[in-house]
C-alpha cells in the first residue's frame, strides 16, 4: 500500500469564523466544508466542536477545530517557536514578494524573505498563533540532485553524532548566495 496524499491536516483554532475569514483574506483559501458535532465521532465523548476545512490548493486541505469547552489554547513550550509551522508553496518569487507586501500592509509582522538556497520563504503567524511559511522554489536541478545524493549519509551521520553534517554546507556558502 502507498498513500496517495494527505487528506487533511488539522489544528486547533480560537474562533472558527475568524480563522476561515483570515485564511480567505490573506492566503486566498476557499472555505470548503464545516462539520459541527456535540459528540466526538471516534470516542463518543460529549465535547461540542466546529471543524472547518480550507482548500490549500491541489487537493491539500487545512482544517481547524474550535473547541469551546476545552482549556485555552497553548503551545509546546519545550519546542522553539520556529520549529512547528505550516508551509505553503507559491509558484514565483513575484507572488512571494506580493504576499509579503500585502501581509505587511494589513499589519501582519513578516520575517523574510529568507534565502534557503533551494527556496526562499517568508514567515508570519495566523490569529491562532500558528506559525506559517510561504515558500517559492528557486533551486536548480543540479542542486536538488546533489542534495538527493547525500540525504541518507546525512541522516546516518546525524543519527550517530547529533551534530549537523557538512554534506550540504555548500547550500549556504558564497557560491550560492542570492540564488
Amino acid at each position: 500500500m502507498k498513500l496517495s496524499r494527505i487528506h487533511h491536516v488539522a489544528y486547533r483554532c480560537k474562533d472558527a469564523k475568524q480563522t476561515v475569514e483570515w485564511y480567505q483574506k490573506h492566503l486566498n483559501m476557499d472555505f470548503v466544508l464545516a462539520i459541527a458535532e456535540d459528540l466526538v465521532p471516534s470516542t463518543k465523548e460529549p465535547d461540542p466542536y466546529m471543524h472547518v476545512f480550507l482548500d490549500a490548493g491541489q487537493g491539500n486541505v487545512l482544517a481547524f477545530f474550535e473547541l469551546p469547552n476545552a482549556p485555552a489554547m497553548g503551545r509546546d513550550s519545550n519546542t522553539p517557536e520556529w520549529v512547528q509551522h505550516i508551509a505553503f508553496k507559491v509558484g514565483t518569487l513575484a507572488e512571494l514578494e506580493a504576499l509579503k507586501a500585502a501581509l505587511q500592509a494589513d499589519g501582519i509582522a513578516v520575517v523574510g524573505i529568507t534565502d534557503h538556497a533551494i527556496f526562499k520563504s517568508i514567515y508570519f503567524f495566523d490569529p491562532n498563533g500558528h506559525r506559517l511559511e510561504v515558500a517559492c522554489d528557486v533551486g536548480t536541478p543540479e542542486m536538488y540532485r546533489r542534495l538527493d545524493a547525500v540525504k541518507w549519509e546525512m541522516l546516518e551521520e546525524w543519527s550517530r553524532t547529533r551534530r549537523a553534517p557538512r554534506h550540504a554546507a555548500w547550500l549556504h556558502e558564497q557560491e550560492y548566495a542570492g540564488h
